[in-house]
């Protein structure tokens, strides 16, 4: 069997930083662990969901579904340090690639004006014959390209104002869970803080079936072997995509 590449070491040299993801409990199955640890060097991390996960629960109307999900999100956030949690509203299962989710993702940058932004894997598949799912894929193109949008003034001009200008300070966009991963961050010490994220998006678990499911098995898989690449007991691993011109 071959051996796993090692990972490089995320550079941790920023103080803002925004997560951007199509559902709730997507950063909670991949990244909450380390959220906590940079929230917990005193860094703001801001959360913007796409959608409110409203056609997660075969067993709840949507209507209902969105304020369960909606509330397990902020609840799970605040266990990671995080206090600001934006819900886009659009609709979930069937967002779309395009210009208009460009323009919604390109105001929340302008909005919140972070140096790195956080998605999830935006690749075809999870690195085998596991394919993601379609939202994720949607959100995670467009944030690349959301993040260059926002940089620019004529681009979507309508939405500068005095109160929202263009922001190019983005870094880099950092992709977690992506098979295409190079570096990893330590969550060790933040590792627990993760599994509590996740528990608690208790309801969606629930109404996933997932008999004898163990979240903290499930979390503790990919960052025992992620942190074997990197020396340590627990890592999260990311994809990372430079912004800037030659970088």
């Amino acid at each position: 069997m071959d051996t796993p590449e090692p990972l490089e070491t995320l550079d941790e040299t920023w103080e803002r930083a925004l997560c951007i993801v199509a559902h709730p409990d997507d950063m909670e199955f991949g990244a909450a662990a380390a959220v906590a640890r940079w929230t917990g060097q005193g860094k703001w991390v801001g959360y913007t969901m796409v959608t409110s996960g409203e056609a997660g629960i075969d067993g709840l109307a949507p209507d209902e579904c969105r304020a369960v999900r909606e509330q397990e999100q902020i609840d799970s956030a605040r266990i990671v340090g995080v206090e600001t949690v934006d819900f886009l509203g659009l609709p979930d299962g069937i967002l779309e690639y395009g210009v208009e989710l460009r323009r919604v993702l390109a105001a929340e940058v302008r909005r919140h004006r972070p140096d790195i932004v956080i998605t999830g894997n935006y690749r075809d598949t999870w690195g085998g014959q596991n394919l993601n799912q379609a939202d994720h894929i949607a959100v995670g193109k467009a944030v690349l390209d959301a993040v260059r949008d926002a940089g620019n003034r004529w681009i979507f001009p309508e939405q500068i104002t005095d109160e929202l200008q263009p922001w190019g300070g983005v870094q880099q966009v950092w992709a977690f869970g992506s098979p295409a991963s190079t570096h990893a961050v330590d969550t060790t010490a933040t590792f627990d803080a993760g599994v509590e994220s996740l528990k608690a998006h208790a309801a969606y678990i629930d109404g996933l079936g997932w008999e004898n499911w163990d979240p903290r098995e499930f979390l503790e898989g990919m960052a025992r072997a992620t942190g074997g690449r990197v020396g340590v007991t627990f890592a999260a691993p990311f994809e990372v995509i430079p912004m800037g011109w030659g970088d």
